[in-house]
């Protein structure tokens, strides 16, 4: 009988396999490592309905595929760019119909015109309390911007001037950890990582923490 424990090092690469694939910019308040805890969760309880006569592979992409579909579409999607879900979206802004991600697609115009205000002011909350912290805020559009300049000011006084750098290229101009990495100059020495990422890994957290508590004084 093989256990959960037994294959913990190939679960491990096929959650780190989405990483890159991860659409950051659609869920930017979303952690990829709270995401990748939760999937191995969700894989230990149901470790029992493997088949162990059948491959182990399949089954598994087929569940971390699953749960991270379900997570964008129950939690997020009713904010998020419809390329997200598009079979057209090839990944960091690319579109394999229109080349970049943009008002040329209708579907991508109407949300611009609908959602992508209250896409752009989205806090950045962790996952286990999101829906408890969102649940009750009845803001208007205005109001939304109004709270988004005051945490933006909040963080600028409250960040290093190097974290609140990678803090604007995330959250405000919506950069990738990538294109940040690069904007800032970062360097990585290990193999199979983009450049610099987790230097602007390690400064994201940093700044989530700090967000989340301006969020909570300021707001709540």
């Amino acid at each position: 009988m093989v256990e959960f424990k037994d294959k913990i090092v190939d679960i491990d690469r096929e959650i780190e396999k989405r990483r890159h694939k991860w659409q950051l910019k659609a869920v930017a308040w979303m952690d990829f490592d709270d995401v990748a805890q939760e999937l191995k969760i969700h894989l230990h309880k149901q470790w029992h309905l493997w088949d162990q006569s059948r491959a182990f592979l399949p089954w598994l992409n087929t569940v971390i595929t699953n749960q991270i579909r379900n997570k964008l579409r129950n939690l997020y999607m009713n904010i998020a760019r419809p390329c997200v879900s598009c079979a057209a979206n090839e990944g960091e802004d690319r579109c394999r119909i229109y080349a970049k991600q943009c008002s040329a697609c209708p579907l991508y115009k109407h949300w611009e015109k609908t959602k992508k205000r209250a896409y752009d002011v989205k806090l950045p909350v962790s996952i286990e309390n999101h829906l408890l912290e969102t649940s009750a805020m009845t803001s208007t559009d205005e109001e939304i911007e109004t709270k988004a300049a005051t945490l933006h000011e909040r963080m600028r006084e409250t960040l290093s001037p190097i974290q609140y750098k990678v803090y604007k290229l995330l959250y405000i101009d919506g950069k990738t950890e990538g294109e940040v990495a690069e904007a800032m100059g970062y360097k990585s020495s290990e193999k199979h990582r983009n450049v610099g990422y987790r230097q602007v890994h390690n400064m994201k957290k940093v700044i989530l923490e700090k967000a989340k508590k301006i969020v909570l004084n300021e707001f709540y």
